[in-house]
């Protein structure tokens, strides 16, 4: 069973969240207001004023709410979730998460000033030849040291756990967190390595040339794993939080643990997935990872079993018949469960668009058009940011001492529900125009009044319709965060934890064998990536000088 008896955050540790939860908010407002200017140039009906340049804001939106929202807001709800499953952090951890806080801040800064005096507009991918400023890819450095130290604070007080409870499952949200840190850490490796090794001393001038297959590599080695970094807190409250709201049980404290390993051994070497249409690569090696991207698929239908199982469990407890009637005993008044429930029903079109993208001759119809945009939008922006607003709408008064009020609630399903409204018109507008062959990362244009071109307009009017509802969408959660954090009434919020099902089998302790689980992801990381490394490099085309086109 899990450890019940801790039932708050420490208000120590509260502050901690909520700093990075502040950091992730501003992030969404400023981001959010880049990716509506984008959308408003892209229906070629609006021009962006004073000089901005197109992807100067495409660049903003894709790292504000791409790298900075997300990683702050994840760091603030594991922090706040080891604390509570796992007890207080201790002083030494405390300190080293605010340092970590602080790092990765000063290197946001750092990347989002170069970024704003147009000396960085090379999108979120940042990828080579395009050449950015030395001072971004220092901030980029120091986002990601700065997470690294905060995953050790982190991982220290699940260590603490363990060492005070021998012989004991550790509490199912500190293990996933966990699960989640390890992830990060051994996915960051590979941009580490190109920015450090390969990004900052070309852009600094000490070397002329960069090799951009070996950097492209070394980014979508760290690319696609970001990708279940961002699912896996989601998954989190999926999991261990949705089934408390709802009055049910957790259905399996040993499949929701499995789930989350198998997420870490074939989250990372996958990322040729990303580059099927570049040459330089094996074929042989390109087909390989996609099959361990095939097997990501598992642990997602095992997440949907056993969400749906909870739900049924609870249906019929409360009297419901028939294949469906479980359906209308959910809590549809709560927004702690219809926003991230949302979320989940997003992520069925999401997860059958993914495998679209990782299917070799698939991914030749859709590489590199606007069709992948809406996937990134459908899995991202609303799996997983909507789970991460249901999280907030419960989170944020309980580290600050104050309630959800039945307004707020109320006002909180209204914002779901613009959201799926906004994003139904845009990503459904883009993953139709993208198979019409549209480009992505592209400013409007008619290509010389091309009559293909002009089929597109249509759609992306459509994206500017479905783009303005969703900056509704992101005023009314700026005002939902800000009444929760500053205005609501004081009183005890609840931290829902669910329990396990009585009827689940007991958890095996293998799950707490890091030595094992770490040293299959090693050896399936050098197996997928070892040869085709060494061949990159002894057949290494000839480097790219740096390029600034903006």
């Amino acid at each position: 069973m899990l450890n019940q008896t801790i039932s708050k955050v420490d208000p120590r540790d509260a502050k901690l969240s909520m700093a990075h939860f502040y950091v992730a908010f501003i992030a969404l407002a400023l981001g959010g207001l880049a990716g509506l200017l984008q959308v408003l140039v892209r229906s070629g009906k609006w021009q962006l004023p004073f000089g901005i340049g197109y992807y100067q804001v495409l660049t903003v939106h894709g790292v504000l709410l791409g790298l900075v929202l997300t990683t702050f807001f994840i760091l603030g709800f594991q922090f706040a979730a080891v604390s509570r499953t796992a007890g207080a952090l201790s002083n030494g951890a405390r300190k080293t998460g605010w340092v970590g806080f602080w790092l990765m801040t000063l290197g946001t800064a750092m990347a989002a000033a170069m970024i704003l005096l147009n000396e960085a507009s090379v999108l979120f991918t940042f990828y080579a030849p395009l050449q950015a400023h030395p001072i971004f890819y220092i901030g980029l450095t120091l986002v990601v040291v700065g997470s690294w130290v905060a995953g050790g604070a982190m991982i220290s007080n699940y260590v603490k756990w363990r060492k005070n409870n021998p012989g004991k499952v550790s509490p199912l949200l500190t293990f996933m967190v966990v699960v989640n840190t390890v992830l990060w850490i051994v996915a960051t490796i590979g941009v580490a390595a190109t920015v450090l090794l390969q990004m900052l001393p070309w852009s600094l001038g000490w070397v002329d040339t960069i090799d951009v297959l070996v950097s492209r590599t070394l980014f979508w080695y760290f690319g696609h794993p970001l990708v279940y970094f961002w699912l896996l807190p989601a998954y989190m409250c999926w999991y261990v939080v949705i089934p408390k709201v709802i009055g049910g049980k957790i259905f399996s404290d040993s499949l929701s643990r499995m789930s989350f390993i198998l997420f870490l051994l074939f989250s990372i070497p996958v990322g040729f997935h990303h580059q099927l249409m570049e040459p330089g690569i094996d074929p042989a090696w390109k087909f390989l990872q996609v099959i361990l991207t095939f097997l990501v698929v598992i642990p997602s239908l095992m997440t949907a079993f056993s969400l749906f199982g909870t739900f049924e469990m609870y249906g019929r407890s409360k009297g419901a018949t028939g294949l469906f009637g479980w359906f209308k005993k959910l809590p549809w008044g709560d927004a702690r469960f219809v926003v991230p429930f949302i979320g989940m029903l997003a992520f069925i079109p999401a997860g059958a668009g993914g495998m679209v993208n990782a299917s070799h001759q698939l991914n030749q119809v859709v590489h590199n058009t606007i069709w992948v945009t809406g996937h990134f939008h459908l899995t991202l922006a609303t799996s997983v940011v909507l789970t991460f607003f249901g999280i907030s709408y419960w989170l944020v008064p309980h580290l600050t001492g104050r309630v959800l009020t039945k307004q707020m609630n109320k006002l909180a399903i209204i914002q779901a529900i613009v959201w799926s409204v906004g994003m139904s018109f845009m990503s459904g507008a883009m993953h139709a125009v993208g198979l019409l062959g549209a480009p992505r990362r592209s400013s409007f244009s008619t290509y010389g009044d091309a009559a293909q071109a002009h089929e597109w307009i249509p759609y992306q009017i459509a994206q500017a319709v479905g783009g303005s509802i969703l900056f509704i969408g992101i005023i009314l959660v700026l005002y939902i965060f800000v009444n929760l954090a500053f205005f609501a009434p004081k009183g005890e919020q609840e931290f829902p934890i669910g329990e396990v099902a009585d009827q689940a089998e007991k958890t095996p302790m293998v799950f707490e064998n890091w030595k094992l689980w770490l040293g299959i992801t090693v050896v399936l990381i050098l197996f997928a990536y070892t040869i085709p490394f060494i061949d990159m490099i002894q057949n290494a085309p000839p480097g790219s000088k740096g390029y600034k086109l903006w």
